[in-house]
């Protein structure tokens, strides 16, 4: 039943704007296919940049392939929220590009379609993407980091998976080398050696006949029965060398174990966070603009989408058709976008100083809207504001 309370004519323009016609399922497949394809592009280049750095830390700690698969597609979610902003941009700089070089958009504007109307099947482009952002940034993100951390936490306390390997050297921190000849049936290990280079000014060395993993409150330690330690001293070239009976040597620091209980703020859900920022900040010695700051960046973001995609067709729609390419407007286009990345990354540390400025999250959203709305303006009326410019 029709609203009373608004006039007949806003009633129809929201009718208007809701009614998906042909010509916006058309426009909006090329999108969704065109998304589709940067989306995945995008995803497997940044997928495999990270894949390469966690294979190479997971299996030179001894991780079996599955966790390592594991890993990768928990991550995936953060890699995913990242790169649909650009995703979202290249599709519809690209679809609206190859239409105005087909001529599509020319013949739609003579028979009558103002840039008003052409821009609807773009707004619901940047509304289901925008979707897609809010799940992300507010279920699917949180969710998969909490398990990583989960995961993550797992294998640290594992002691064994990560340096009880037999016969194989492996580096389970930066300057620090492990090797273990055999190990016993009854957890006895055989013939250690642990050399630790991590100091600049000396290099100290383990060796022990037989070692032993024991837990302890602190974090687990090693071991070392009938041993010798080495340690060279740069300055001077001397070797010191100290036998022992048995020594400890505190490997926690080299599993890069977090005290249980720690939790960083993206694993929070964003109610959580907008309800309880104080407690939270408290709890993570984090500032309550902090906490402020990653609860409404999550909101942001998926306007951010429905702006990037009205702001990348407007601005080559601002050019019209030109059989030498609208080259020029896909330039301005990407001088837009990386001025509203300028804006909302110099909103972040004034958000993080003072909570109560959180507000100025959603001033990169809200100038974007700004500069969609002027282009579209600019486009649907061009000779009226030349003659402007003229008088």
């Amino acid at each position: 039943m029709p609203n009373p309370l608004l006039s007949r004519q806003s009633q129809r323009l929201i009718g208007g704007f809701w009614k998906v016609s042909r010509f916006d399922r058309y426009l909006l497949s090329q999108f969704l296919v065109l998304f589709g394809f940067f989306a995945l592009v995008l995803v497997a280049v940044y997928w495999v940049n990270r894949a390469v750095i966690l294979f190479d830390r997971l299996i030179a700690d001894g991780q079996p392939a599955s966790v390592f698969i594991e890993f990768t597609a928990l991550s995936l979610p953060k890699v995913i929220q990242l790169v649909l902003p650009m995703a979202t941009f290249a599709a519809t700089v690209y679809a609206t590009n190859r239409l105005t070089s087909e001529s599509e958009l020319t013949v739609m504007q003579a028979t009558g379609f103002s840039p008003w109307r052409l821009s609807r099947p773009v707004a619901y482009f940047g509304i289901l993407v925008g979707l897609m952002m809010a799940i992300l940034t507010n279920v699917l993100v949180p969710a998969s980091v909490t398990e990583l951390t989960k995961r993550q936490k797992e294998i640290a306390e594992n002691v064994t998976s990560r340096l009880l390997t037999e016969g194989t050297f492996i580096h389970p921190a930066d300057g620090v080398t492990f090797y273990i000849r055999e190990i016993t049936p009854t957890g006895v290990l055989k013939d250690i050696y642990l050399s630790d280079r991590r100091q600049d000014t000396q290099a100290t060395t383990y060796t022990a006949a037989e070692a032993y993993l024991v837990k302890s409150e602190t974090g687990p330690k090693l071991i070392m029965v009938d041993g010798l330690a080495q340690v060279h001293v740069e300055d001077g070239e001397r070797l010191y060398t100290t036998r022992f009976s048995d020594f400890s040597y505190d490997i926690s620091a080299l599993l890069d174990e977090r005290p249980l209980g720690i939790q960083r703020l993206d694993e929070f859900g964003t109610l959580e966070l907008l309800r309880s920022a104080e407690k939270i900040a408290a709890d993570l010695d984090e500032t309550v603009g902090a906490v402020m700051e990653e609860a409404h960046t999550r909101i942001a973001l998926p306007l951010l989408c429905v702006v990037v995609a009205l702001i990348g067709f407007a601005t080559l729609l601002v050019g019209g058709y030109s059989r030498f390419g609208v080259w020029r407007q896909i330039a301005v286009a990407f001088v837009l976008l990386v001025v509203l990345e300028g804006t909302k990354s110099s909103m972040i540390d004034p958000v993080r100083g003072n909570g109560d400025l959180w507000p100025l999250i959603y001033l990169s959203p809200a100038l974007g809207f700004g500069i969609a709305l002027s282009l579209l303006t600019l486009a649907a009326h061009p000779l009226r504001l030349r003659r402007r410019a003229v008088t």
